[in-house]
């Protein structure tokens, strides 16, 4: 339950702090006094988006904080989100959003997202606004409805299940179809020559390039042989050459050791040059009979490079692409040899998976109509109480095709007065009526509904007399189950609660200010009568007697 709620400049809220109780709680004042930001600030800290426009004018930020208490069953989930705990179930959330639109929110002192806020907030609080009727026209609306007032959570999440292995299933073999046409329409005969081709070609890693540099070289053929002729002579083969040179350096070194050994090391890296030089003389003489190719050899290098070439260009431009191209059309070629039995196991799947969803539909649909009956019933009787004393609410179920949410959809029919047959929700004209059959939906629903705390804005609107008082009754009836946030103007409702808080406007300096009060005695006989109409006598005795009446139903309770 909502312990306490501190609010700080939002809106025409300058400083307020909320503490309601257990049970049925009702906040009241005039139109536009304030009552509504009260909940929406409490949304906000269950992580509902936010406005600057809230900020209260001339400060730089606002600041929403609030306490529940009794949220034991919530510190597994708190931990596994990564949020500390509180042995006691407090939770403690704050929020602050600045003018500029950013905003930061803690709870129980770690920072966190909205998202988190907006998943604990599902959990803890079930918001029922004055246009929440409008949903019940939706038959997604109706068919949850049913679903939720029979426990049939567990057979709608086989159905979804079901249909996730379903489309699942169906993707894979709509997937392999696709491969087996390959994306460019590859027949198996086109498949197994583009494989032939690849694998004849022989194909090395970084060989095109080695062919390219040979054939540009190739065309210096006549120039590289005379340099390498020059580079031989100078070397090794010259009349006067280097390695001759050397060698007479050899033998000088060779005779200094034996004078000085301290001169082998001289020897021995003399010795490290003559042999890089004797290398390089050699490697020399290679390139040039590579390089002075003849006219056979030189067309089996244009040759060759031209097929790598080509086979670049058609297979994805690098030699190295089209090695990956042959990998991927062998892997096409043995899911060809096997294709028509992969694709039959496939199609084999598929039908499982449509049997699997047909069977949990099934179980789904003989729980919805083993529970609609009995969900009309508690709905019509709820409904008598609320003014409707001969009217009938029935929950037909149609067939559909199979779908994540069931073979069927729901709709609540209703008949308000005797004599007349069932019409759709959709097809009734009063929002009062409307109103009235979301509340008797609700009453039904919340006893089963785990969510603790219940907001509802203005849902008695379009409604008085005996039915307001019967309304009171069923937020009461809620209060002992739940906690009940209640914004009304109807005095019965208002006289009906365990704890009324009255919210007011003042002007002071040029600025509006709201006030809480929490009511009691005189003050909440004075709020009674002004909702009822003034200060007059009549309207005092009205709300004294509304008062007395909660007293001697309290006490029976």
């Amino acid at each position: 339950m909502l312990r306490r709620l501190r609010i700080k400049n939002l809106a025409v809220l300058e400083t307020v702090e909320w503490e309601p109780g257990k049970g049925f709680n009702v906040l009241t004042g005039e139109t536009g006094a304030g009552k509504s930001i009260l909940i929406d600030a409490f949304l906000l800290l269950l992580g509902e988006r936010a406005d600057k426009g809230l900020v209260r004018t001339g400060a730089e930020s606002c600041l929403v904080e609030g306490e529940l208490g009794g949220a034991k069953e919530f510190a597994s989930w708190l931990e596994e989100k990564g949020v500390e705990s509180d042995p006691d179930g407090t939770l403690v959330i704050k929020r602050q959003i600045s003018a500029t639109g950013t905003g930061r929110q803690f709870l129980n002192g770690s920072a966190v997202t909205l998202g988190l806020l907006k998943e604990l907030g599902d959990r803890l609080v079930d918001l029922h606004g004055p246009h929440d009727h409008q949903t019940l026209l939706s038959p997604a609306t109706q068919r949850m409805a049913l679903d939720g007032f029979g426990g049939l959570e567990r057979e709608r999440e086989a159905v979804r299940a079901a249909w996730r292995d379903g489309k699942q299933a169906e993707e894979r073999l709509a997937g392999f179809r696709q491969r087996l046409a390959g994306a460019d329409g590859a027949t198996r005969e086109l498949i197994e020559h583009q494989v032939r081709e690849l694998e004849q070609a022989q194909l090395r890693p970084g060989e095109d390039e080695v062919l390219e540099r040979d054939h540009a070289a190739a065309g210096h053929g006549k120039r590289i042989l005379e340099l390498a002729a020059e580079v031989n002579a100078l070397l090794e083969n010259g009349e006067e050459n280097a390695l001759g040179f050397l060698g007479k350096v050899q033998r000088a070194l060779g005779e200094w050791e034996r004078l000085d050994g301290a001169a082998a090391d001289m020897r021995s890296k003399n010795e490290e040059v003559v042999e890089s030089l004797r290398e390089l003389s050699r490697e020399a003489e290679r390139r040039a009979e590579q390089v002075g190719l003849d006219a056979e050899r030189l067309a089996e290098l244009e040759r060759r490079l031209d097929l790598v070439l080509g086979l670049k260009k058609k297979y994805g431009g690098s030699v190295e692409a089209a090695l990956q191209r042959l990998e991927e059309l062998r892997r096409r070629q043995t899911e060809l040899a096997d294709a028509e039995g992969t694709e039959a196991a496939l199609v084999r799947e598929v039908e499982a998976a449509r049997k699997k969803l047909a069977q949990a539909c099934g179980k789904l649909t003989e729980a919805r109509k083993r529970a609609a009956p009995r969900f009309a019933e508690e709905v019509t009787g709820q409904l008598r109480g609320l003014g409707f004393a001969q009217s009938r609410l029935e929950a037909r179920i149609r067939t559909e095709e199979p779908g994540p949410e069931g073979a069927e959809t729901v709709e609540l029919l209703f008949a308000p007065n005797p004599g007349e047959d069932p019409r759709p929700l959709r097809n009734i004209a009063s929002s009062g009526e409307l109103a009235r059959v979301m509340l008797a939906l609700k009453t039904v629903l919340a006893e089963r509904d785990e969510v603790p705390i219940l907001i509802f804005d203005e849902v008695d609107a379009n409604v008085g007399g005996e039915t307001a008082v019967a309304v009171a009754e069923r937020l009461r009836g809620l209060g002992k189950s739940h906690q009940v946030l209640c914004l009304t103007h109807l005095p019965a409702v208002a006289a009906a609660a365990d704890h009324h808080f009255a919210v007011t406007k003042r002007v002071e300096g040029g600025r509006t200010h709201a006030l809480l009060e929490k009511l009691g005695g005189e003050t909440r006989e004075g709020e009674l009568t002004r909702m009822l109409g003034g200060e007059g006598k009549a309207a005092r005795l009205m709300a004294k007697e509304l008062l007395e009446v909660r007293s001697k139903r309290t006490k029976k309770a």
